[in-house]
């Protein structure tokens, strides 16, 4: 299918049904779902499952993709109802919920890790990115240091989100999230 051609209406509820299924499977530990067993989920034959996706990689490349879509989307909508600090406060903890879901995942991601697939440096450079906007939103209000990147704040995050293998990691992560985010905010430049 030409990728500059739209998707009939029945095509892309195809293709969502089959992301789902597939997200589903795959956050639920079901690291070994079969291609057939995602088609079946998703009410579609496996031909059809091929025709959007030509491997079992390219669809878990594709929920991890839409999984960062929307998280990088987040920023925007947060600092539309948030105060710039809050906003990136609620983003950091975000992340870190999303560090969960890759965990969720991270057994499935190996076989994508081993190929040329630009996935995750693309994933990387949209969350620091992503960050940099919310860290110059809360400079400019004078709340948020600003001598922080994004991609600085991103390494930080994936320090703390590289405990995964522990037991109540996720509580310690949260924990710790709330101590870097006291610190983005202790130098921040007073408004005057």
């Amino acid at each position: 299918m030409p990728a500059s051609r739209p998707l009939r209406a029945d095509a892309r509820r195809n293709r969502e049904a089959l992301l789902s299924a597939a997200r589903q499977a795959f956050l639920g530990g079901d690291t070994d779902a079969h291609v057939e067993e995602i088609a079946r989920s998703a009410g579609v034959a496996v031909g059809t499952l091929y025709r959007h996706f030509e491997t079992r990689e390219a669809l878990i490349e594709e929920v991890y993709r839409k999984e960062v879509d929307d998280l990088c989307a987040a920023p925007g909508v947060l600092l539309d109802q948030h105060a710039p600090e809050e906003a990136l406060r609620r983003f950091l903890l975000l992340l870190v919920d999303h560090a969960a879901v890759g965990k969720g995942m991270s057994s499935v991601l190996e076989s994508i890790m081993a190929t040329d697939s630009p996935v995750f440096d693309d994933a990387r450079t949209r969350m620091a990115n992503a960050l940099s906007l919310l860290l110059e939103a809360g400079s400019a209000a004078g709340t948020v240091r600003d001598d922080v990147t994004g991609s600085t704040l991103l390494r930080a995050l994936g320090g703390i989100c590289g405990m995964r293998a522990t037991e109540g990691w996720l509580v310690e992560a949260r924990q710790i999230t709330a101590l870097l985010f006291d610190g983005l905010r202790h130098g921040a430049p007073q408004s005057p």
